[in-house]
Order: structure tokens, then C-alpha cells, then sequence
């Protein structure tokens, strides 16, 4: 792997921790009226995505997308301004942390209802085939929505019509409180399940970025030429609560030994070690930490939406 290609990882896994942490530190200020759900542990599957999705291929995500806004080239000002409900943001204020949008990357939205946006990706993947477009649909989603009756439809009806369209599901072994061995059967992955629909399935270790990369690369390319939906499960693991900024290890859902495993196994430490250079390091931390510093100088500064605004966006022109 080049320089380059590492340095690139690390740059956009780093955006992605500086900015959730950040969320973390600042929520109990009480500016941040939404409930929100952090990705912390997880982003090395984001920063392999950033690297190999085109700017007018479509992606869709879950109530945890913070970082793929963010790497598919979502605004990070008017994503941290629609955290703190203000006008400036990518959904002017109304939608809070799980609904962001930005068009002009071609990031179609993400939902706060489980698997709720799989059927819009791979309607987005039907659009690109029947305009005969070079773009490809990317859905990102968690093991949770796996149990959602919407993705077995959706995913049916993309083999079928053989859908440039990518599925990417993230398994961090919860959904809330209830862990995956409790929720589907056991000695099965969930790859495995989904390659009897009829789609090219595959698993990878979703920390470690350059496995993420090499095998997202591959299969993006794939689909790109026509060989339909693929399907990739990531394993992965989140830090922080299910939802809020806090830890949660108290609770007894999950063990402190099972936290501190993966957390051992930090994707940007990974890269870190990889890099080797702490002058490249400090010089993208630090690029990093003004960018994000300055927006959310730029959230709060910001006007928040008056009466008015209340009724704009509810229809389509």
C-alpha cells in the first residue's frame, strides 16, 4: 500500500473520531437537542468508502451516519449546524442527527426508522439502470435492520433485477441492548444468509482499514461493471452507548473485557502504527481539529429557524 493511500485513511478516519468526539465532549452543554448516535470504533469501514465511491454514485444510511455523510463529502459545517437545530443546516434545522442529506454529494439521506432507507438505495440503483447511468447505489446498515422484512424484499427484488447496487452492513453485535446471538441464529453469518438470496456475499474485518479498502475497491469495481448487488459484513464494534455520548459498560449487556478487546484493536491506532511518523500525524491532527473546531464556531454562531421556517420543505415543488 502507498503512503498515500494510508495517509489518505488516516485523514478521513481522523475527521470522522474528531468530529464524534467532539459531539461527545460538548453534548451535555444542552446546544445539541437531538438525540444522537455515535460511531466511535467503527469508522475505519467510512474512511475505506470515502476512498473509492465517485461523487455521483448514491448513498443512503441508518440513525447512526455520521460518518458516511462524512465520507461520502457531506458538508461538515451543515451537518454539525443540524445537530444544534440551527437554519444553516443540511435539513434547515428539522431533522437533528439522523437526518442528513446532502444532494450535492449525491448522500440521498439517512433515517431513524431501522432499514427504512435500503429500499430507497436500491430504488436508487433501479433509477441509475434504467437511465443507463455509470453510478452505483451504496446502503449502508446495521446487523439490527437485517431482521427488518424490508431488507429481505429489497434485496430480493435487487438480485432479481441484477441492481448495480452495494450493500454494506456494518455488525457492531448489538442493537441497543440485545446482543446478536439473542436475535438470530447462531454458528451463521449474516453473509452467509444473504448469499442464499441470491447476492455475492463476503465478510471482512471492519477494523482494519486497508482490508475494508482492498475489499471495497473490489467489489465497488464490481458491481461498476455490471455483476450486480454484492453484499459485504463488516465486523465491527462501537464505543460509546447506543445512543448519546456517554459509555455504557455498566449496564451488564456487554462485558468490559469484550469492550477493551476491540478497543485494543483501535482502526486509527492501526493506521497510526502504519504511518509511523508523528510530524505526518500531528500535521493531519491538527489540520483536522481546526477544521472541525471551526465548524462548530460555525453551528453556534449560526440563527436558529423562526415560525415561518417551520412550514418550508414539507412539499415537493
Amino acid at each position: 500500500m502507498s503512503e498515500d493511500l494510508i495517509n489518505n485513511l488516516y485523514e478521513k478516519l481522523y475527521l470522522i473520531r474528531c468530529v464524534e468526539e467532539t459531539i461527545a465532549e460538548r453534548y451535555n452543554e444542552g446546544k445539541m437537542r437531538c438525540p444522537t448516535h455515535l460511531s466511535t470504533g467503527q469508522e475505519a469501514v467510512s474512511a475505506a468508502f470515502s476512498l473509492v465511491a465517485k461523487k455521483d454514485d448514491f448513498a443512503v444510511s441508518t440513525h447512526r451516519g455520521h460518518a458516511h455523510y462524512l465520507a461520502k463529502g457531506g458538508c461538515l459545517d451543515s451537518m454539525i449546524a443540524e445537530i444544534y437545530g440551527k437554519i444553516t443546516g443540511c435539513s434547515k434545522g428539522k431533522g437533528g442527527s439522523m437526518h442528513l442529506i446532502d444532494l450535492n454529494v449525491n448522500f440521498m439521506g439517512t433515517s431513524a426508522i431501522v432499514g427504512n432507507s435500503i429500499p430507497v438505495g436500491v430504488g436508487l440503483a433501479l433509477s441509475t439502470q434504467i437511465q443507463n447511468q455509470d453510478s452505483i447505489s451504496f446502503i449502508f446498515l446495521g446487523d439490527g435492520s437485517i431482521e427488518e422484512g424490508v431488507f429481505y424484499e429489497s434485496a430480493n427484488f435487487a438480485a432479481i433485477r441484477n441492481l448495480p447496487t452495494l450493500f454494506i452492513c456494518e455488525n457492531n453485535l448489538y442493537s441497543v441492548y440485545s446482543g446478536l446471538e439473542v436475535r438470530q441464529p447462531k454458528k451463521r453469518s449474516i453473509a452467509h444468509m444473504v448469499s442464499s438470496i441470491g447476492i455475492e456475499s463476503f465478510t471482512c474485518d471492519g477494523n482494519d482499514s486497508l482490508k475494508c479498502y482492498n475489499i471495497l475497491k473490489d467489489q465497488t469495481e464490481s458491481v461498476r461493471q455490471g455483476s450486480g448487488p454484492k453484499f459485504i459484513e463488516f465486523s465491527t464494534y462501537r464505543w460509546r452507548e447506543h445512543c448519546g455520548p456517554e459509555f455504557d459498560n455498566n449496564l451488564g449487556y456487554r462485558k468490559e473485557e469484550e469492550f477493551l478487546y476491540w478497543k485494543d484493536h483501535d482502526p486509527l491506532v492501526q493506521l497510526q502504527e502504519l504511518i509511523n511518523d508523528k510530524n505526518i500525524i500531528d500535521k493531519i491532527n491538527n489540520k483536522i481539529e481546526e477544521k472541525v473546531k471551526s465548524a462548530f464556531d460555525f453551528a453556534d454562531s449560526s440563527p436558529f429557524p423562526n415560525s415561518k421556517d417551520a412550514y418550508k420543505g414539507i412539499y415537493a415543488d
